[in-house]
């Protein structure tokens, strides 16, 4: 009886040890992919005003994931096909800005020098990059109010995670300046 309740609690310890490293180990990449991730912007599209703010988040939505689905829904047609929920990549040209516009669907050409993959999922018809709402302490909408960029970080597998807010010249949103 003794031996099969230690041998419970070594499993219980040695599977709570493996959960904290798995997290630990989460945390550390995403940590690493926001510090060591190329700078994107991707310009904001306007989203259902009622949703813009809602309490300490933002709703978002990219151009480029309209013109992604744009281009996704021409090919559909184009096919006869329904659009199904899938992973894919897009290819865009960064500006002197690491501003991204789109230039076509990937197609695995090569990429020129100023050419990125970005990484999209298409879910419920809806294209969707690193997230679709950006958090921030309540009570601090008003700072977020002239939102034009979200700055993503790009990794080496084109994922891409939403670091900041910028305002249209690229001043970044959220910061107290004293």
């Amino acid at each position: 009886m003794k031996r099969n309740v230690k041998r419970s609690q070594a499993i219980v310890v040695t599977t709570m040890l493996l959960i904290l490293v798995a997290v630990n180990w989460a945390i550390w990449a995403k940590e690493r992919h926001l510090g060591e991730g190329e700078v994107v912007y991707l310009e904001l599209a306007p989203v259902d005003p009622r949703s813009l703010m809602q309490g300490d988040y933002m709703a978002l939505n990219f151009e480029l994931a309209n013109q992604i689905q744009s281009a996704l829904f021409q090919g559909a047609v184009l096919q006869n096909e329904p659009q199904q929920a899938s992973n894919g990549y897009v290819v865009v040209r960064l500006d002197q800005q690491h501003i991204a516009h789109f230039q076509r669907l990937d197609d695995s050409r090569d990429l020129a020098d100023n050419e990125r993959r970005l990484r999209y999922r298409l879910r419920h018809g809806q294209v969707r990059f690193a997230t679709d709402a950006f958090f921030f302490q309540e009570g601090h909408a008003e700072r977020y109010e002239p939102a034009r960029y979200g700055q993503l970080r790009l990794n080496a597998k084109g994922e891409l995670l939403l670091a900041a807010m910028y305002d249209d010249e690229l001043n970044k949103l959220g910061e107290v300046i004293r």
